[in-house]
């Protein structure tokens, strides 16, 4: 272990699993700033630390196996159906679940960041992978240094979202690319991409960003009106005499 320490090449390879996760860790701080952002300020904090631990873990189990997994043919397009679904599931308004359980939309939000993160990370481990080249200690020292890297993100995204809501749109729309992007390139399809349709690269992507924002907006839409018939109808319930 000291001689590991030591050692030049264990801390260059470190250094580069550490930029990966930055540069990486965008789309996956907008995430858990999207999945908390409902909850009071105590609970925002739990649930960005247990969620981005949960990711991280998840993350360097997925990294061991990265290689083969990618190698599925349509695991990227179950994927991204998913994260597309997410992505939506981001902009309906949660002003209605005031009277929720608070420990249940907590963990809801925990589960909400890490199948979201676990998603997003089918291709970002491969470059982690690579860095660490099989050192087990590397992998998950540089994975562990980036946990606090993607909480300071999503609190700093969660800020802008308070301030400008039109954060929590463009935040669902990267979620849509992201998921456009991962459609693309599953094993099944990406060779014909590559070879006779490489026009759907920004195609697809576009599409997913912009299907994510309107079904986003449709969704919420939706439950503003059924929560708004059901507020009328309890009020209505109240008040025999009005309702007669």
């Amino acid at each position: 272990m000291v001689e590991m320490l030591s050692s030049s090449v264990f801390w260059i390879a470190l250094v580069q699993i550490i930029f990966i996760n930055i540069m990486l860790s965008g789309d996956n701080a907008v995430v858990i700033a999207l999945a908390s952002r409902s909850l009071p300020p105590k609970q925002q904090k739990q649930a960005i630390i247990f969620g981005s631990i949960g990711a991280i873990f998840l993350r360097v189990v997925l990294t061991f196996f990265a290689v083969i997994l990618l190698q599925q043919p349509y695991l990227k397009l179950v994927g991204g159906a998913l994260l597309l679904w997410i992505g939506a599931s981001m902009l309906v308004s949660d002003d209605d679940e005031a009277d929720l359980d608070a420990h249940s939309h907590l963990w809801a939000a925990i589960r909400t960041i890490i199948v979201a993160d676990l998603v997003m990370s089918l291709d970002n481990v491969i470059g982690v992978a690579a860095a660490a080249k099989g050192n087990i200690v590397l992998l998950v020292l540089g994975l562990g240094i980036s946990i606090p890297l993607i909480i300071v993100g999503s609190q700093l995204i969660l800020k802008l979202m308070e301030r400008f809501p039109i954060v929590i749109t463009l935040g669902a729309g990267l979620l849509g690319w992201v998921a456009g992007e991962m459609l693309i390139s599953d094993a099944a399809i990406a060779n014909w991409v590559e070879t006779d349709a490489h026009a759907l690269h920004t195609a697809v992507p576009v599409i997913c960003t912009v299907l994510v924002v309107i079904a986003g907006r449709w969704m919420d839409a939706k439950a503003r009106r059924k929560s708004a018939e059901e507020s009328r109808t309890e009020g209505e319930a109240a008040d025999p005499v009005k309702s007669a």
